[in-house]
This record gives C-alpha cells, sequence and structure tokens, in this order.
C-alpha cells in the first residue's frame, strides 16, 4: 500500500512494541531504518535523556544516510506516581518523553529531505488519567502539546503530527469478555493500527495534515461513563 524506497527513517524506542512493528512496516515499504533504543538492537543503543548520547546518535545517522525523511519519536518514558516517584523520576520520563524528541528535531533540523515529516507518539493517557500516573501522563501531554508547537516553527520544511494509542497489546493477544467488549470497535488495539497511521501521516496521502493529533483508541475516550447507565456499574 505504501511505497518508501529509499526513505531514511528514524524510530526511537524501536527495539520491542509498537516502534518495532513501525520500523517493520517502513523495511517492508522499502525503507532504511534507524533505530535508536535503551535495549539492544542493529543501530544505535543509547539512553535517550542524555544530550551527548541523541548529539553522537545524531551524528552517525547523518553520517551514513546524508538526511532524513521520516522521524518517529516512539520511545515510552518512566511510569510512576506521585505516590512513588522521585523528582529524578519524573524529571527522567520528561527528558525521554519531551525533551529528547524536541532535540531530536531541533539537531535534523538541517537535515530534513524535502516532504519530510516527524510523528510523535502520544497517548490517550494525554486527556485522560488513572491514578499513580503522572510522570507518563505529563509526558505524553507534553509531547502532544510539542507536536502542534513544532507544526508551526516548521512551518512549510516538515509536517509534523502526533497519535494517541489507547489500549495496545504488543504481545497480539485475543481479549474476548469485558476487556473486548467495553471497546466500542469491539476488541483491543495492536501495533499494527499504530504503524499504519504512522505510514499514512509520512505518505503523500497526508500531504495536507499538520499539527493534528489522532486517537486511535478503539473509541474507548469517546465513550460516556456513569454508573447504572447501560449496564456500568461503579464498584469499590
Amino acid at each position: 500500500m505504501f511505497d518508501f524506497k529509499d526513505k531514511i527513517v528514524v524510530v526511537t524506542g524501536g527495539a520491542r512494541g509498537i516502534g518495532r512493528c513501525i520500523r517493520e512496516q517502513f523495511e517492508k515499504a522499502g525503507a532504511k531504518v534507524c533505530v535508536i533504543d535503551i535495549l539492544e538492537n542493529d543501530y544505535f543503543v543509547g539512553d535517550l535523556a542524555k544530550k551527548d548520547i541523541l548529539e553522537v546518535f545524531v551524528q552517525k545517522v547523518i553520517a551514513d544516510c546524508g538526511h532524513v525523511d521520516y522521524l518517529v519519536n516512539n520511545a515510552a518514558p518512566k511510569f510512576c506516581g506521585i505516590s512513588n516517584g522521585s523528582y529524578e523520576d519524573f524529571e527522567y520520563a520528561l527528558k525521554v518523553g519531551v525533551t529528547a524528541p524536541f532535540y531530536l528535531a531541533k539537531l535534523f533540523a538541517p537535515y530534513f529531505a524535502k516532504g519530510a515529516c516527524i510523528v510523535n507518539i502520544s497517548s490517550s493517557r494525554d486527556r485522560m488519567s488513572q491514578p499513580e500516573s503522572e510522570s507518563y501522563t505529563a509526558a505524553k501531554g507534553g509531547i502532544a502539546s510539542l507536536t502542534h508547537a513544532l507544526a508551526v516553527s516548521l512551518s512549510g520544511k516538515v509536517r509534523v503530527n502526533s497519535i494517541s494509542p489507547g489500549w495496545i497489546d504488543t504481545d497480539y493477544k485475543v481479549y474476548e469478555g469485558p476487556d473486548a467488549i467495553q471497546q466500542p470497535v469491539g476488541r483491543v488495539g495492536n501495533p499494527q493500527d499504530i504503524a499504519n497511521m504512522v505510514l499514512y501521516l509520512c505518505s503523500d496521502m497526508a500531504g495536507f495534515i499538520t499539527g493534528e493529533n489522532i486517537c486511535i483508541d478503539g473509541g474507548m475516550t469517546r465513550q460516556m461513563i456513569y454508573h447504572d447507565d447501560f449496564g456500568w456499574e461503579l464498584k469499590k
């Protein structure tokens, strides 16, 4: 469906889960993918929270490829809450989830090819929360807002959009019962659901889309829930 032959793609957090799926789909479409992840991978292992690591990574990408067509900021920030999270935990989450995407966009700015795109992976937690999720939620809210700021600053040069996944099971498990039924689409999401949108947003078909956040959550954030309404019941 998509042709990205000889395109250069950077994917953060591309060693597993959603990031790995994004990488694989771009490679199937003909692209060369440069991954940075704290986990072992075949391109670059490094901590996105460290400024010098980001600089070395960008230098390697440009030395190897000369330019970048698409930057996908996917790496997940640390998850901790107000009860168990330290100052350092929260700061680290923001470095990975917001600062690194900003700095990579800045470092790659002179090297983006014509028609370049940035896709940031946010989360439906940018608009809703569970208890004890402050670091992750703040980082995802931050990257969603960073998206439209970058879209304006880079207008005419780079399109910038974000995706907010809902419940995405990276093991491709098939859920039944309440877990599936509660989703308006009738199932839990998988990484392919997100990768499909990433490739679409980078394609010419999305040429008039920038500064946008697209929520892919099976409709969960559109579903109003009240106690004792349509079978919903609050139990404590």
